[in-house]
């Protein structure tokens, strides 16, 4: 099995590839690894015995550990799953993931991988679903975790950076269910006071308060029936949290000023853009609210991290402003595009779809060229690392700060000309000395992941275990 381009890969074509123990919860290892996979991979089969999932395959997405938990949990197989390999752009891999059996002690389950090299229609397939557009393994993963999530009664949190669509994620879930005939209803939990939010939601009687002089129907009678997307729920006030847990459990409330009780049926999907088991660990978000909301869980990646996408959203939105501002824009450039695929994205989605309607607004002619994000590009430029509200110290770690610690500028590097356009690109690599408090600094933000620091300091992960025994450091050395 070929891929395209330079980084071509040959895998066996004979099932399975790879074959995963777990015992209980603990960790998913390699149980067996076919001798194609492991020369692929850069291991001898029989040292890979044993490995651990996560840190043999760092750099597939979506991580295999998660498709073997899920595989297990439904006992159903997973077929036709795309992998994107980081650090090979041009790698993609279909894999088809089965649950197996016991372990011959019987203690723990076993889980078997299948790849094989997508087909060209597969590879070049874009997906529309709901009103989102991508391409990407990691959006498509996104659309298949909704499809699967989308008929239950569940609750569901959203998790993601700002811009990245959390509620079309939200919405697209109601409509995925059999409550698509009822009410979507959404409230931005930070947009309104601390002292107007339970009213908001639950509603009030007459007379409860200074100026209630009618009564309120809340959100949660609104959305009856139907879904209730709470955005930004790690900013909810404590006290309306604990409300919030006895609709989620019972299923009834009351309005403020209100004594009688009421009963409602509505799916609750909430959205944060910070995690919020950091919001419990700070006391600013209930542990017990946390448990009964965190059921399922759907994370939006970054922009940055699927690139690949970007060419599907800039023609999705071009029709979005043809139609709106009466005339007819058909692309972009090949240098144009590779411009955008060279940034970083700290906007997401929301920031690419305002600068796009920026140059279409300012483009006279049918085309839209590099020339034409000028403007855009030096404005760029003269932000710095903290310029985006918050300093790197303060920073989330959903949030990263920008530009990584890689990157002089929010933009990678130079936009590809026209002739090289639709070449395979390589990832980026730095062409200075790293040392050990800079990989230090990138192997904490990255919460221990080597591969993902290698990323945020701009080198091949190889590169980085070179450096790691050049300096003589070890994970030890690292975590202090």
């Amino acid at each position: 099995m070929r891929a395209d381009g330079e980084n071509a890969v040959d895998l066996p074509t004979r099932a399975p590839d790879l074959v995963a123990t777990r015992a209980g919860t603990g960790t998913w290892r390699v149980l067996k690894l076919s001798p194609a996979l492991a020369e692929w991979l850069g291991v001898a089969s029989a040292e890979a015995i044993g490995a651990p999932l996560e840190e043999l395959f760092a750099g597939v997405r979506p991580a295999l550990p998660d498709l073997a938990d899920e595989a297990i949990e439904r006992d159903l197989p997973l077929p036709d799953l795309q992998l994107r390999v980081t650090g090979r752009e041009n790698v993609l891999l279909m894999v088809e993931v089965r649950p197996g059996g016991l372990t011959s002690d019987f203690r723990g389950r076993t889980v078997t991988f299948t790849f094989r090299q997508p087909t060209s229609a597969e590879r070049d397939k874009v997906e529309t679903f709901h009103g989102m557009v991508g391409s990407s393994p990691l959006t498509r993963e996104v659309f298949r975790k909704i499809s699967l999530y989308g008929p239950t009664a569940a609750a569901v949190v959203v998790t993601g950076e700002t811009g990245a669509g959390k509620e079309l994620v939200a919405r697209a879930l109601h409509e995925c269910s059999d409550r698509a005939s009822g009410s979507y209803i959404a409230v931005n939990c930070s947009a309104i006071s601390a002292e107007l939010l339970e009213s908001e939601l639950f509603g009030h009687e007459k007379g409860a308060f200074t100026g209630a002089v009618r009564t309120h129907v809340g959100r949660f009678e609104r959305a009856d029936g139907g879904t209730l997307f709470l955005d930004e729920i790690g900013d909810m006030p404590l006290h309306t949290q604990a409300k919030l847990l006895r609709v989620l459990e019972e299923g009834t409330f009351e309005r403020v000023g209100g004594e009688s009780t009421r009963r409602i049926d509505v799916r609750i999907v909430a959205a944060t853009n910070v995690p919020l088991e950091q919001a419990v660990g700070q006391g600013r978000f209930r542990a017990d609210l946390y448990h009964r909301l965190s059921v399922l869980r759907i994370h939006l990646p970054p922009l940055r991290e699927r690139k690949e996408d970007i060419p599907a959203l800039v023609s999705h939105f071009l029709q979005i402003f043809s139609q709106k501002y009466g005339r007819r824009i058909h692309r972009l450039t090949g240098e144009a595009l590779a411009l955008l695929q060279s940034y970083l994205w700290p906007g997401n989605i929301r920031e690419l779809r305002n600068v796009l309607e920026r140059v279409f607004i300012e483009t006279p002619g049918e085309v839209i060229g590099a020339k034409a994000f000028r403007e855009w590009i030096q404005e760029r430029r003269h932000f710095a690392a903290g310029e985006w509200g918050a300093s790197p110290a303060e920073t989330s770690p959903m949030i990263p700060p920008y530009p990584l610690l890689s990157a002089p500028s929010l933009l990678e590097g130079p936009a590809v000309s026209p002739s090289s356009a639709n070449l395979p690109r390589r990832q980026s690599t730095r062409q200075v000395e790293l040392d050990a408090d800079e990989i230090r600094q990138a192997f904490q933000a990255a919460d221990g992941n080597l591969t993902a620091a290698a990323r945020l300091l701009g080198v091949h992960r190889a590169t980085l275990y070179r450096y790691l025994d050049k300096l003589d450091l070890t994970r030890r050395d690292l975590e202090s």
